[in-house]
């Protein structure tokens, strides 16, 4: 009998929606997080310590009592020897099944105990004599508060029962990929035989695993490569501009373009000139030179008749966006305006009506751009920095402020077909992505990588210093303000408490202050209002400040080429790409830099590989990959925080191989069995579109 959903009682129902539960099939789906051996009995004398076993006696004697505490103490016999048994927290049913007189089998760990042998909370199981045992091993489901595992393994027999398991993908496929059968696979994963070895099974390298992994990665290479498909149907507007605009900025520039942007730049160019939405990710470790390339991108849209908006995730980096890149393009006679949060309602109010009467060409901003208040005359370019920080639904909102049909969209026009126009889309990201979370996560996309720095960049020297050398990293701060130059001093987020960074900040910029009074020490932080925020980082880029306290807020797009120092506290609390981040704020010039992470012993292992890798490489590349591994995708795309769902049985490191099969096969079913594709999407995303995609 096949659970109906609609009929299951309101509080169970509930309970399943939580663990992603809503049709009879994600219950076929829903596998266990581990298997208990209940197909094997250990006489008491023989079972070994320390393991999980199965054990079978009568109850001799049981009593409640209440030194040190209350607990439900029991002894238990086999005709090999005897067990005590100890429930701290216990029901009146666990009361009733020890009773003296009892038959009971007791699965846990024996251990050696001051009375001997000893089983605390074990599961105990009330049976008869000569009762069968198992025949396979017990699973155990991930699940919530209210739902047992009793209810929840009837509910899965249930499905597997009465739900077509049969195959979405042909035999000839599946033998040249030697996997086995779909309905085989998953009924081995709730129900393994004895034999097969629990290591296969926990590191999930059965072949049973592999099937259900390369199913999902299919599903989810499939659902990109037909958003990509869906985005190139869509209708954008063609901007073939002469280039005189971006020509002008690049001969006034101190510095000309590298081999690798002149070839991100060149892809870019290409999509513009498309008919289709551009949906690019343009990747590039710090100090690349992405903003440079967004501006030329920008002004090609600009000279084409049609206005940009640049979107930053916080305003201290959208306010440095605006100052560089009105330099740039002032210069040129093009307005810039900035659309801030922060702007008074006057000030907020004329930023937006320039923007919709045109006036302004490009618009730079946080999430102000997206609301509703804000509309465009004409947006054919929408660039998105550190991207990863905006989810899916902002981003979404950004493109849907194009506006106008295709009929208004020059050359992209078509009157018999008044389609909506989207805006071309630029992604940027300073923290590079490794190329199996690319592959996977942004299979929709397509992807530039500025693969080269600047010349002229000193490489930037770590240093791991225990915080116990506190006094001798002030002395170094000192030298280095006697030098001429400049450092930050930054405190990170402690036990995810804004107020005590905060706190820690105002007593580190106190102490620095006193004790360096004869240099400016300057504090910046989150809670301060933009406009004083800015000032200080003018301050701090004028070198009227020689030293800067400041939280996180530093971590992207400043830019003082004179700081030569970083000096990150509780730098074992970070993240990998946060600490790349915070290290790239120095080194933005020729001038030696060195970043120094300061730790507090005792480290745990987490904390070791983070802080090895980012000691041993300036490889961004190296770094993201080590950070996929050690933290998994979904911090690293921020899907976590927007409610996204990662790859539930894949693991992107791991599996490797497995994506690079899948990614092949999407593309050969697209082409020749469109009816498998939708047979393996309705297995995999009927009802749940959005659960394998960011």
């Amino acid at each position: 009998m096949r659970p109906d959903f609609a009929l299951l009682p309101k509080p169970i129902a509930s309970r399943l929606a939580k663990l992603g539960l809503k049709r009879p099939f994600d219950l076929v789906l829903h596998l266990p997080l581990r298997y208990e051996d209940e197909t094997h009995l250990f006489r008491i004398v023989d079972a070994p310590l320390g393991a999980p076993v199965l054990v079978e006696g009568q109850v001799l004697h049981a009593e409640v009592t209440f030194k040190p505490r209350r607990q439900l103490v029991a002894r238990v016999a086999d005709d090999s020897g005897e067990l005590n048994v100890r429930l701290i927290n216990f029901y009146p049913n666990q009361q009733q099944q020890l009773a003296a007189g009892r038959r009971v089998r007791l699965l846990g760990e024996i251990r050696r105990g001051f009375f001997g042998d000893e089983m605390v909370h074990p599961k105990v199981r009330s049976v008869g004599n000569g009762a069968a045992l198992a025949e396979a091993l017990t699973p155990v489901y991930p699940t919530v508060n209210g739902l047992a595992q009793p209810a929840l393994r009837r509910l899965i027999e249930q499905a597997l029962d009465s739900c077509e398991l049969s195959d979405t993908l042909p035999p000839a496929l599946l033998h040249d990929l030697g996997l086995m059968a779909f309905g085989p696979a998953v009924r081995l994963l709730h129900h393994p035989t004895p034999d097969i070895a629990q290591r296969d099974l926990s590191e999930r390298t059965h072949v049973a695993w592999l099937r259900l992994k390369f199913d999902e990665l299919l599903a989810q290479q499939l659902s990109m490569r037909l958003a990509y498909r869906r985005r190139r149907d869509q209708t954008a507007p063609v901007l073939r501009p002469a280039g005189a605009l971006a020509a002008r900025l690049v001969a006034g520039l101190p510095f000309g373009l590298t081999g690798a942007q002149t070839k991100v730049l060149a892809e870019i160019r290409r999509d513009l000139a498309s008919p289709h939405p551009m949906q690019r990710l343009l990747q590039g470790d710090v100090g690349a030179g992405k903003t440079i390339v967004a501006a030329l991108a920008a002004l090609d849209a600009i000279e084409a008749g049609y206005q940009v908006a640049l979107m930053a995730p916080t305003e201290i980096l959208a306010e440095q966006h605006y100052k560089k890149l009105s330099a740039w393009l002032a210069p040129l006679g093009v307005a810039v305006e900035w659309v801030a949060g922060s702007l008074g309602k006057k000030q907020k109010e004329a930023a937006i009506g320039r923007v919709e009467r045109g006036e302004a060409r490009l618009a730079i901003g946080t999430h102000a751009l997206f609301q509703d208040a804000v509309a465009f005359e004409r947006l054919g370019l929408a660039i998105v920095d550190e991207q990863h920080r905006f989810g899916v639904h902002q981003r979404l909102a950004l493109r849907q402020k194009a506006g106008g049909t295709a009929a208004e969209g020059g050359e992209a026009a078509d009157a018999a077909a008044p389609n909506r126009v989207e805006p071309h889309m630029l992604m940027m990201s300073a923290t590079p992505i490794p190329r199996t979370l690319a592959m996977s996560f942004y299979a929709d996309l397509d992807v530039s990588v500025i693969d080269e720095l600047p010349p002229g960049r000193t490489p930037i020297k770590t240093r791991l210093v225990n915080d116990a050398r506190r006094e001798e990293m002030i002395e170094f701060v000192r030298k280095v303000c006697s030098e001429g130059r400049q450092c930050y001093w930054v405190c990170p987020l402690i036990e995810e408490s804004e107020a005590l960074q905060l706190q820690t900040a105002i007593d580190t910029h106190a102490q620095l202050g006193e004790a360096l009074p004869e240099y400016r020490v300057g504090l910046v932080h989150g809670r301060l209002k933009p406009a004083e925020k800015a000032e200080i980082m003018a301050a701090f880029a004028r070198n009227e400040l020689q030293a800067l306290v400041a939280t996180t807020v530093i971590e992207v797009g400043v830019d003082v080429p004179n700081a030569t120092l970083m000096v990150i506290e509780h730098a074992e609390r970070m993240g990998l790409a946060q600490l790349h981040q915070l290290r790239g704020r120095v080194g933005r010039g020729a001038l030696e830099s060195s970043c120094v992470l300061l730790y507090s012993a005792p480290l745990g292992d987490l904390a070791k590989q983070r802080l090895k890798v980012i000691f041993e490489t300036t490889d961004g590349f190296l770094i993201a990959r080590e950070d996929l591994r050690i933290r998994g995708p979904g911090e690293i795309l921020g899907a976590r925080q927007s409610g996204v769902p990662m790859l539930r049985f894949a693991d992107l490191e791991r599996d490797a191989a497995l994506l690079e099969r899948a990614r092949d096969v999407a593309a050969e079913l697209l082409e020749r069995a469109p009816q498998v594709v939708d047979a393996h999407l309705e297995r995999w995303l009927a009802g749940r579109e959005e659960l394998l995609k960011t």
